[in-house]
């Protein structure tokens, strides 16, 4: 199984201001579903996203599919601090990375057609059928490429996958028949720039106020 870069875990605080717009998340989780990925692709990593730095307002926002939810976005910090309102960082290791070819120029194109998605719900069906590709993947039966799954139909590395796609960048993707996070690490023109050690907030304190204000501080 692949295993996770040797790299030490870093302070949002430290690796904020190196974020830039286009960069990747990439998670290893431990959700039934997570694993279920992993084990598909024999590797360490079970989401992927992306990222969008809105400087106007001073945030750095996660653009991302999620099997529960679907296509959303949410402030990186929540990652840090507070995912999925649990006042508790992901649990789970999260890096950042880049992709060598992303041109600052291009983050216009991407953020449209990236948001041109947002919004969509998965319902079980589509859970399902997502399911079966994978499980139709790990025994040599070859599922729907990402460029013929039905619309709006995406896991976490299809919705990245198409996004980057619309500004000419392809990710490798292996002969599972469908790309996956692992693909993402894989791809020898995406490089780390570092793991976010997540951070809790004190139970006492309120918890949009204290990521507002950590945020601030972190501009």
């Amino acid at each position: 199984m692949d295993d996770f870069p040797k790299l030490p875990p870093i302070a949002y605080h430290e690796l904020r201001h190196k974020i830039r717009s286009g960069d990747i998340l990439l998670c290893s989780g431990n959700s039934p579903f997570s694993t279920l990925i992993q084990r598909a692709t024999n590797s360490v990593w079970s989401h992927v996203a992306f990222v969008l730095r809105l400087d106007v307002i001073d945030r750095i926002m996660i653009l991302e599919s999620v099997e529960s939810i679907g296509v959303r976005t949410v402030p990186l910090s929540n990652y840090v601090f507070d995912y999925n309102a649990t006042q508790k960082g992901y649990p789970g290791r999260i890096m950042i990375a880049r992709h060598a070819d992303v041109r600052q120029e291009n983050i216009v194109k991407l953020s449209k057609y990236a948001t041109s998605l947002l919004g969509y719900p998965y319902d079980s069906e589509e859970i399902v059928r997502i399911a079966m590709r994978i499980g139709l993947g790990t025994v040599n039966l070859q599922p729907d490429s990402p460029e013929s799954v039905p619309s709006h139909a995406f896991i976490c590395s299809e919705y990245a996958y198409i996004c980057f796609q619309s500004i000419g960048i392809k990710i490798p993707y292996d002969c599972l028949g469908f790309i996956t996070p692992a693909d993402f690490a894989r791809c020898e023109k995406i490089q780390p720039l570092g793991y976010i050690d997540p951070e809790k907030i004190p139970a006492y304190e309120n918890t949009s106020t204290k990521i507002i204000q950590q945020e601030r501080e972190y501009v």
